[in-house]
């Protein structure tokens, strides 16, 4: 059984890093206006995306159903506002690639009608878990913290596993971010009950919320909450600031002092982990038959002249934002969706805010400089260092700048969280986080490659199968046809011929019966008549 530990333990490696937290705290979370035009892309989340089920020119209300997900590992998309279906296509989508996707096009009728989602409940804490799934599924919830998860798979724990604590993390530890510190303060109420329902759900035995040292605001909020709603069993811990505490493996060493085992889940040691947003959209779906068609948004960076949070509807165009955050200052110089350590540049500010849209950072050339041309490696050791997943980062880059795809798995390639330690403290400035995502990238398309390969090799080896038995099959009709001839007398057999032509003859002479003794019925009938 996993416990609590009396003191926060400390996790290998990490980075005190300058917060730059403040600047994006010193105005109230406000909800952001709703905009003409909406793009809501279908994938959203980690897994498959949804399917559009509306068509140009459809009518819609906020929070109805516009696509439906297509697999377990899936979540649906809820229009944000009520308007008109303009077009389903692709469109930009914000991605490190600047590629297009699917999206669905709407345009606002200014009204904000909502629609009938059917996902409120009554008597929620007497309800059976896969209820609240299947509601919370429906609504389309995936993890806010970043990762884009469906929620409704993490509260399906399985038969076969025990929930010994939930883990709310609020542990928003990535520098100029503020969204999670912001609801903290600002809707603590949602948080709170999200907790109570995602804990019936999982049946967890124990509830820890984790929070940095740093939000002595956040955490009274949270705990003026609980003594308000009388609740003792949820316990906030204060843990250490530094990047990366709020990573899901990192906080729940902090917490317990138990590891999640490499390329495993946090629920192979009892733990389910989610975010204090996540939390707050169930309270609302439940509670509220409220889909996820918004989320808080922190607009930062020397690049805007007011940073601050906004309640944001799901498909707002980025630069809709940052002109309600004062527009844009002189010293904008780069895009980036998510923080300074693991977000990525955006080419346009036309792009929409998404589910997993946590922090739009308009960054001054000092916050976000150009890097410097890499140099060969040192052999320093500092990426080791700091690792926070107590990897080797030399050894990922030399096998994946090689394209050694099994040696560097070897390595545990996958237990990296790309959180950039190794990359801000290396002195040759070799972008390492880029080789490990190229070196994940190359193994995924490797697998699927394989798969495609299996399933054709699967579906031949089933095709030469189905060929035989249909090849057996008709030499068993043919050896059947054969003994059928093997039993008929043989044309050449004179007693056979013989035998053939008084069988004629005494058909014809039966026929020759039959046909008078008809005859002769048929006169002594009419006969009869007269």
């Amino acid at each position: 059984m996993v416990t609590l530990l009396e003191k926060p333990a400390t996790f290998p490696g990490g980075l005190h890093l300058p917060s730059e937290k403040s600047r994006s705290l010193t105005e109230p979370l406000t909800s952001a206006a709703i905009p003409a035009r909406l793009h809501v892309p279908l994938g959203q989340n980690i897994g498959e995306p949804a399917e559009a089920v509306v068509k140009p020119g459809d009518k819609v209300l906020r929070g109805q159903l516009i696509a439906r997900s297509l697999g377990y590992i899936s979540a649906p998309v809820h229009a944000p506002t009520s308007g008109t279906v303009r077009d389903v296509g692709d469109y930009p989508v914000p991605h490190p690639s600047g590629l297009s996707a699917p999206c669905i096009v709407i345009d606002s009728d200014g009204e904000d009608r909502a629609a009938e989602t059917g996902l409120q409940m009554d008597r929620v804490y007497e309800a059976d878990p896969a209820d609240i799934r299947q509601r919370v599924r429906d609504a389309g919830i995936v993890g806010l913290g970043g990762a884009g998860f469906p929620t409704a798979v993490k509260l399906n724990p399985g038969p076969d596993h025990i929930v010994d604590l939930l883990v709310i993390n609020g542990a928003e530890c990535e520098p100029y971010i503020t969204c999670d510190e912001a609801l903290m303060c600002c809707r603590p109420d949602d948080i709170i009950e999200g907790i109570r329902i995602m804990r019936h759900a999982l049946r967890a035995k124990q509830v820890v919320i984790g929070i940095e040292d740093s939000m002595p605001n956040a955490i009274e909020c949270l705990r003026k909450e609980l003594e308000r709603v009388g609740e003792t069993e949820i316990r906030i811990v204060a843990v250490p600031t530094r990047y990366p505490a709020g990573g899901e493996k990192q906080l729940i060493y902090t917490l317990t002092g138990e590891e999640v085992p490499s390329q495993g889940l946090p629920i192979d040691i009892g733990v389910v982990c989610h975010n204090v947003g996540t939390a707050a959209a169930v309270a609302r779906a439940i509670h509220h038959g409220e889909p996820l068609i918004s989320r808080v948004v922190t607009v930062t960076g020397a690049g805007v002249a007011r940073p601050r949070n906004f309640d944001v509807r799901i498909g707002t165009p980025i630069g809709d934002l940052v002109e309600q955050a004062g527009g844009y200052t002189p010293d904008v110089a780069r895009l980036l969706m998510g923080g300074p350590m693991m977000g990525f540049t955006l080419n346009s500010d036309r792009l929409p805010v998404i589910k997993t849209s946590n922090c739009i950072l308009a960054a001054s050339r000092a916050e976000a400089p150009d890097p410097p041309h890499p140099q060969p490696c040192i052999r320093c050791a500092r990426c080791a260092d700091v690792c926070p997943a107590s990897l080797l980062p030399q050894q990922l880059y030399w096998y994946a700048f090689a394209r050694n795809l099994e040696k560097v798995q070897d390595y545990n390639l996958f237990d990296c969280i790309e959180c950039g330690c190794c990359a801000l403290v290396c002195p040759s400035h070799i972008p390492l986080v880029q080789y490990y995502r190229f070196a994940k990238t190359e193994i995924w398309d490797m697998e699927r490659e394989r798969e495609k390969a299996d399933l054709a090799r699967r579906r031949h080896e089933a095709r030469l199968q189905r060929l035989e038995r249909e090849k057996k099959a008709l030499e068993e009709r043919r050896a059947r046809a054969r003994k059928a001839l093997d039993k008929k007398p043989k044309a050449g057999d004179a007693d056979a011929k013989k035998a053939e032509i008084a069988a004629a003859l005494a058909r014809v002479k039966a026929r020759k019966k039959e046909t008078q003794a008809a005859t002769g019925q048929a006169d002594g009938g009419n006969g009869d008549g007269n």
